[in-house]
């Protein structure tokens, strides 16, 4: 069975470069196996962007599982 982890990375968006700086980092987690899942903006106040982020983990063990 596969099995995964995850990680939450928090993006305000209260400068001029912060969608640029975002697809950095983006691209750096990307290179180590995150995946994005789901995003979640908000124009309230220009909070930002919340990012969800999953990669498989190197522990789970395969029971055959085709699914």
């Amino acid at each position: 069975m596969k099995t995964f982890e995850y990680e939450i990375l928090s993006f305000p968006m209260d400068r001029k470069n912060s969608l640029i700086e975002m697809q950095a980092a983006l691209d750096t987690k990307g290179q180590i196996g995150w995946e994005v899942v789901s995003i979640s903006s908000s124009e309230f106040a220009n909070i930002g962007h919340t990012v969800f982020l999953k990669r498989e983990t190197s522990d789970g063990a395969d029971f055959g599982d085709n699914r």
